[in-house]
This record gives C-alpha cells, structure tokens and sequence, in this order.
C-alpha cells in the first residue's frame, strides 16, 4: 500500500511541495518564490499563471528528490493562502486579472461604503462569522467584475470562475475538471454562511456576484479529485484541502475544543478550537471553520489574525536592503541589547485583529540620534511579538482562561531571538514541535487521512513531538513597562486614512 503523501502548500510569497511518510517526518522537498506585484500603494497582486508554473515544478522536483515512484504516493494535499482572490475564464483557463491577495486594500471605499449603508462592519457577521474588511474576498472579486471591461458581462454569461488558490490549483491540476473549495477557504470569503456551510444567496447579492462563479464546497479531508496535468503524478488523488493556517492547526494535532496555536509566516495567525459549536467573539477576534473531516460535522475556531509578522521582515530585506537574506536579522538585532526605545506598529494593511482598524497605517516611533538599523531589526520583530500578546489577550478574554503554554509554528520560529522575546512578553513557555512546517503537514495529514494511511485523528496526535522549548526569562515590571510602550505606539498608528491619504494611494474611487 502506498504509504507517503505529497503536500502542495501555497503560500503568499512562494509555493513548496513536501512529501511526508507515515510518520509524519519530511522525506524530499521543494520551494519556489513567485514575484510580488505592486502596482500602486495598497495594492498586491500576484500572477496566478506563475503560481500554477511553480506548482508544478516543486511537486515535480520534491517527487524526483524523494526516490518515490507516483505508486508509493497515496494521495496529494493542498493548503493555500486563504482570501486571495482569482477570476479566470472558464472557456481559455486564463485569468481574467492577476490575483488580488489577502493583503491588499484597494477596494476599502467600497467597504466603507457597505459599512454606511448597514451601519456597522458587523452587520453580516451572524450569517460569516466575519467583518466587513478589505482582508476577505468578496469585495477582490466584485472589484475585478467591476474595473476588468467586459468582465462583469462575461461573468452575468456564466464563463468566469472565481477561486482562491486552492480553487484554482485543483481546476489546474484536474485540466478544467473539478471546480471545487473547501469549507475552511470557503469560510474566508465573507460569502458562505457559517452554518449552513453553503453560498449565502444574502452575500451575493450584496456583492453583486453570481452564484455561477463559485466552487462547489466540499470537505477537507475527502477524496475529490485526481491528478491529470502533472505526468509524474497523473492519477494520484487529490484528498486534503486546508487553508492555510486551519492546515497548520491540524498539523498541531489542535484537534479538540481549547486547543490552540500560533502560526509565524507572513503574517501571524492564532487559532483557537470550539468544537461543533460556533462562538462569536465580542473581543476582536473571527470565527472561522477549522476543519471538516468526511460527512463528519465541521469543527469550528476563534482566529487572531495579524497582517503583517513575516512580511516586515521581507520588506527591511526589499524595500530598505537592511540585508540580502531574511535569516540575518537575528544576527543584526542580537548586536544590541534592546530597541534603543524605538517602536515598530507595522499597520501596512491597517490593523487586523484585536483592533479591526482599516485606518491605521505603519508606524515607526520613539526614534532618536541613538537608534540605528540593528535597533530597527530588534523593533520589528518584537512587533510580531507584541501583535500575538494583543491577540491571545482577546482569546484570553472570550474564554475566561489564561494561557498556560504557546504552541508555534512557522518559518519565523526559527529565530531564536524572537521566540524568547514572544515567552518574555507573554509570560509563558513558547513550544515548537519538531517538525515545524505543520502547515504542509496538516495539509498532509487530511489527505492521508481520507485514504487509508493514517487510521484516525489519535494516531496523528501520537506523532507530536516537542522540539524546543523557551522559558521565559523577562522581569515582570519590564515586561509591563514594554507592553504600555508598545500599546502608546499602536495608538500613534491610529486615524492616518482621511482623503488626502486615499488621494496618495489612488484609492478614492
């Protein structure tokens, strides 16, 4: 019997494909980055054609690195970027715009119009589970029908299709055949209703979007398709789809209500399970679906989510050339033994969770003659630090319990510096598993799951292991006296998007 599953993890600045074995451990793998498209202030874009060329590229080269042959893999996961949005054409397979990612805020006239209309940016927050924000991918799509000519027409015809990364790598992958999402990405569009797990006819009509366009919503871990556009994997099955911090949360083996963790990638995501039960959070944070296995009933989950962690440290590498590799900000920021006073609110999307703040923008502050660029490193990454306490200080409050430990995950764990900076601040031990791509991992362990070669979710929670554990070390009243600094800073980012700011960024339409 086959007994290895191949991952296919989509992420929003590359693509990597990792096969697993029936442990759970890393046999081969491979990644790619895909260029991050600019185009104006807010805007971020990505060229969906190049995501599909990477693709099958790593899943081709980690197969070839692996030994395997396609008959030793029992099936493909897919996890993704969630909220980005692509529209193509069903007739040509070609996208109709570049895709509009999670981050880009282009479209917030719109949502403050929406918001004005129905008075508050929660109004359809009991049918998703979600505010009205720019982060999501209704407003993306009604957008491109809107400004792409003759889309909106093609669209009413019945010939566009919208997705998010998943959505369009198993069109891809299956030469046109299944045109599918699955309910944790569906979860993520402010159009499917929570409870129902279907499209909600209320959210398209809001958004002005044919139900035509959308996948069908099928579980995340269930066999809904095979590879025929890839030859070195032609035939194997597609089983597991999982967004990419719901992924990540499975490869945690957070199974069960109150289990938790915090994902560090480009941007910072804590998730915390409730079970069959859906909670809403009158702290900040959003509901969400975890996961779906089979005709089970879909678990559900409160989210912290941050914009901008991972992010800032590719934009010191890009934008400042602070340093060429992303890996050497440890070593700059470990040069000196603080920030030298200077605070870093990195609000480039506005603020996310606990805030909701779409009028926040980046904030650099608290600067002197004495700060320098290793004291700039230091300040952004205790930004990711200080985001994740703000957001476990709501999960805090809408559950009643403390936090005893901090599971992560994520590139960014790597960094040693941070991870004891994120225990000092939080006051708890931050643990890290032993494999610490859990996002491909969980996407794998769906998969594997639907075919045969894990049993049950016990048998996946078995294969946890602790890799490296920081206590922490900070005295209290520093500890407090940062966090008042810090939550000074935020406040400082606060109410900078008025209309001469729309008017710099192009956004005023």
């Amino acid at each position: 019997m086959a007994d290895h599953v191949i991952a296919l993890d989509q992420g929003t600045t590359s693509t990597r494909a990792i096969v697993f074995d029936a442990a759970g451990r890393i046999v081969a793998s491979a990644q790619r980055e895909h260029a991050q498209i600019m185009p104006r202030a807010g805007w971020v874009e990505h060229d969906a054609n190049e995501i599909w060329t990477n693709a099958v590229w790593v899943l081709e080269t980690a197969l070839a690195e692996s030994g395997l042959g396609s008959d030793e893999i029992a099936a493909l996961g897919i996890t993704n970027q969630r909220e980005t949005a692509i529209v193509w054409d069903r007739r040509t397979g070609e996208p109709v715009h570049n895709a509009i990612v999670w981050q880009d805020t282009r479209t917030q006239p719109a949502i403050d119009r929406l918001v004005d209309a129905h008075a508050d940016y929660d109004r359809f927050a009991d049918i998703t589970g979600l505010p009205l924000a720019t982060y999501f991918s209704a407003s993306k799509v009604a957008w491109i029908l809107d400004q792409v000519p003759g889309a909106r027409a093609d669209a009413d015809a019945g010939h566009l299709l919208f997705g998010t990364a998943d959505s369009w790598l198993v069109w891809k992958l299956t030469n046109g055949d299944r045109h599918l999402t699955d309910v944790t990405n569906a979860s993520r569009t402010l159009l499917m209703d929570l409870e129902a797990l279907d499209w909600s006819e209320r959210m398209l009509d809001v958004f002005g979007i044919p139900r035509t366009m959308l996948p069908e919503i099928v579980s995340s871990s269930a066999v809904v398709g095979e590879i025929s556009a890839v030859a070195a994997l032609r035939g194997t099955p597609i089983a597991g789809i999982l967004g990419d911090q719901q992924a990540a949360t499975f490869g945690q083996a957070a199974f069960l209500p109150g289990e938790s963790k915090n994902t560090y990638g480009t941007g910072n995501f804590l998730l915390v399970g409730t079970g069959e039960r859906i909670v809403r959070s009158p702290h900040g944070l959003i509901t969400t679906v975890a996961y779906r296995i089979g005709d089970e009933p879909a678990q559900y989950a409160m989210e912290g989510s941050i914009a901008v962690t991972g992010s800032l440290v590719q934009w010191l590498r890009d934008n400042l050339g602070m340093f060429s590799e992303s890996n050497e900000i440890e070593r700059l920021a470990a040069s000196v033994p603080d920030n030298g006073g200077a605070y870093f609110v990195p609000a480039f999307s506005g603020l996310f969770a606990p805030y909701w703040r779409p009028d926040a923008r980046g904030a650099l502050v608290g600067l002197t003659r004495y700060v320098n660029r290793a004291h700039i490193a230091r300040a952004a990454l205790e930004a990711t630090a200080f985001q994740t306490l703000d957001v476990i200080g709501a999960v805090e409050a809408d559950t009643g319990h403390a936090l005893e430990e901090l599971r992560v995950d994520g590139g960014m764990t790597k960094n040693g510096l941070l991870m004891q900076f994120q225990a000092d601040i939080l006051g708890v031990p931050v643990v890290r598993p032993e494999v610490i791509e859990t996002t491909a991992l969980g996407a794998a362990y769906a998969a594997g799951l639907a075919t045969g070669v894990w049993t049950d979710l016990d048998e996946l929670r078995s294969h946890w292991r602790e890799g490296e554990r920081w206590e922490p070390q900070m005295d209290g009243e520093e500890r407090d006296r940062r966090i008042r600094m810090w939550r000074k800073a935020v406040r400082r980012s606060f109410d900078w998007v008025d209309d001469d700011a729309r008017i710099l960024m192009g956004t005023t339409g």
